[in-house]
């Protein structure tokens, strides 16, 4: 692995994604940031911690949200910071600490437009953990303990919340497997043979990234 890499998981509700990132991040001994990114967002910010954990992975529901659909896209530029829906001044503020961490050093970071917000980022590793509905209520259910009658509801609503925060903030599609460098189906795969296949790419970019005389880190 490169001196310095950062792993972006991306992930259907119930796919096991997050378990990926985590036991990806125990095998290469680096950080693992999920929820914890909203507690250094509010730490660095000033603000409450709950405004983020209220807006995480959410887009703005304000009424702006829908004149921004047509009227402008996150990425513009064309609004001043005071004057966006309150989801948007946190969403840049957590991307302001997604960009803080990746300077850091190595790391995994889960959801939240990572792979967007880093898309320029030197050695990024992007990956999107999927699964068939049937696999994902089943892990709702027994993992997660979900009632059994609400773990489809909850699996569909979530991915439904997590494609429109993603669509959104970022000028790609949530789930294709052109957005992210592996697309990878946990249910055939298993956790740890998500986790050999991404460490497997990362090793196979650097050794191509090596060839060409770039050096990373």
């Amino acid at each position: 692995m490169s001196s310095k890499t950062i792993f972006t998981i991306g992930r259907q509700f119930g796919s096991g994604g997050r378990k990926v990132g985590k036991m990806l991040s125990e095998r290469l001994g680096i950080p693992f940031y999920d929820k914890e990114l909203l507690t250094i967002a509010a730490k660095d910010s000033g603000l409450s911690e709950n405004l983020f954990k209220n807006a995480d992975e959410k887009p703005s529901s304000s009424l702006l949200y829908s004149i921004a659909m047509g009227a402008y896209p996150m990425n513009s530029g064309s609004v001043g910071f005071n004057e966006m829906p309150l989801n948007d001044q946190l969403f840049l503020i957590q991307s302001k600490t997604i960009k803080k961490i990746a300077s850091e050093g190595s790391c995994v970071i889960i959801g939240r437009c990572a792979d967007y917000v880093l898309r320029d980022y030197p050695h990024l590793v992007s990956a999107f953990i999927h699964a068939p509905l049937d696999a994902r209520v089943y892990r709702a259910i027994h993992t997660y303990e979900i009632d059994e009658d609400k773990a489809e509801d909850v699996c569909l609503k979530s991915d439904k919340t997590r494609a429109s925060f993603y669509n959104y903030y970022s000028d790609q599609k949530w789930g294709m497997c052109r957005t992210y460098d592996l697309s990878l189906d946990s249910s055939k795969l298993g956790i740890e043979g998500c986790v050999d296949i991404i460490v497997k790419y990362s090793k196979i970019y650097d050794n191509h990234l090596e060839k060409l005389g770039i050096r990373i880190g």
